[in-house]
């Protein structure tokens, strides 16, 4: 017998390090070749690496929310015959459609990505669920594959273990079989007359992975950027209207179009009468990056946290092909499968609210960006129009700035110049590039 060290391998864009988020091995396990052993966060995603060979697991070279750096060991195995005592040709860069971007520099968009490195296998048969919810159900003592799922996408969500775990779920049925009936609950034991109910327990929980990179990224925006926010309201009546006449191009095209494309391309429009907007700040060069592609980051909300995927030249993109863009990033990153190059490298970020849009927010830069826009929902408002009072289709445009960069006067022509397009999309059709 003899010991092999495995390396944590160069998943390529740039990465030097990696957090160790959830161990998905034990020591004294025995492994098979391509057993999924570890989740492995960068700046770019999350993958889940494999065993190299057939072993068993004697060391495991840090713990959760750890960093360690490329090349240092990750796992030691002890194998059977003559083997080299490390995998070098195990650390070959992910290959990663080549992005737009010349210049990268601080750059990360936060996000839960699972991408398999090569050779290694992906995770598509396995439940989907954040590797948060992997650890909890691991230390609830669960099977994710036994616990029915209420996620998009089916992704298992903390609470559904939670549920499974406390005796509220059940298993999922096999395929073809009806299932049983749910046993009826007991009844509770009545509680003493004189005795109060047990309290809580407060619970810690560390901060790691995907939540620990939108703390980071979100202090040092708020550390670094000056934010002013401004807001105005948009009568969105001819939008509205323009869209339905053009659901049906939508339909032939096979993709749903909403509002967001129409925004985006209104959004790009502005930017290049404007663009100041479309600036990077490199604090470390004390320099601005005045960027040439025009690449919008689409805030998604997933189960796991916030990410950003990246709609690359919008510019060159018509309403339809954005449409089907911000279709394909939505649905990968609720899945967890955005690839790497889909993220980072936005130049200017869009994020909506929907339903939940309330008044209006106060979006938060993603740095090194310079500006954020927030769009909220919809809602039937009174407005006045020739001096008398109508029933119109309002939307508010909440927008952030980093002020050392962007002049209030900037800012507001910008938006307002947004919200003109918006107001009177004919003209955006026949304007825009």
């Amino acid at each position: 017998m003899s010991k092999f060290e495995f390396k944590l391998p160069d998943i390529g864009e740039g990465v030097t390090e990696g957090e160790i988020v959830s161990w998905l091995v034990a020591v004294g396990d025995e492994v098979e070749a391509d057993q999924e052993m570890v989740e492995v966060m960068t700046d770019k995603a999350t993958v889940t690496i494999g065993a190299p060979q057939k072993g068993k697991v004697v060391e495991l070279c840090g713990g959760e929310g750890d960093v360690i750096p490329v090349g240092s060991n990750l796992v030691v195995f002890e194998v059977g015959g003559a083997a080299a005592a490390s995998a070098p040709a195990a650390a070959e860069p992910a290959q990663a459609p080549a992005k737009p971007q010349a210049n990268d520099s601080g750059a990360t968009a936060v996000g839960d990505i699972k991408e398999s490195l090569p050779g290694i296998p992906s995770t598509n048969d396995k439940p989907l669920a954040a590797p948060a919810t992997r650890k909890l159900a691991r230390e609830l003592g669960v099977e994710l594959g036994q616990i029915p799922a209420t996620g998009s996408a089916g992704r298992i969500t903390r609470e559904d273990v939670e549920k499974f775990a406390g005796g509220g779920g059940q298993a999922a049925p096999a395929p073809g079989t009806r299932p049983a009936a749910p046993p009826a609950p007991p009844a509770p034991a009545p509680l003493p007359v004189s005795a109060p109910a047990a309290a809580k327990e407060d619970k810690r929980v560390p901060l790691r992975g995907l939540r620990k990179r939108i703390a980071e990224n979100m202090a040092r925006s708020k550390r670094t950027a000056a934010h002013f926010t401004y807001a105005d309201e948009v009568e969105c009546t001819k939008l509205i209207e323009l869209r339905k006449r053009t659901l049906k191009y939508g339909e032939e095209a096979g993709v749903k179009l909403t509002f967001l494309p129409f925004i985006v391309k209104a959004t790009v429009a502005a930017l290049k009468k404007h663009p100041m907007l479309n600036t990077w700040v490199d604090d470390v060069n004390n320099e601005m990056i005045h960027k040439a592609s025009f690449d919008i980051g689409i805030a998604t909300a997933t189960d796991a946290g916030l990410i950003v995927p990246v709609v690359r030249g919008a510019d060159r993109l018509s309403i339809l092909e954005i449409a089907k863009e911000i279709a394909r990033l939505a649905a990968d990153a609720r899945v967890g499968k955005v690839n790497p190059a889909d993220v980072g490298g936005s130049t200017f970020t869009v994020t909506s609210l929907g339903k939940l849009g309330g008044l209006f927010s106060t979006p938060v830069v993603n740095y090194p960006e310079v500006a954020i826009m927030g769009i909220h929902e919809m809602k039937k408002r009174p407005i006045i129009v020739d001096d008398e009072i109508r029933i119109g289709n309002v939307m508010v445009l909440a927008l952030s700035f980093d002020h050392r960069i962007i002049d209030g006067h900037i800012g507001a022509a910008f938006a307002q110049e947004v919200k003109s397009l918006l107001e009177d999309p004919d003209r955006l059709l026949v304007e825009m590039a």
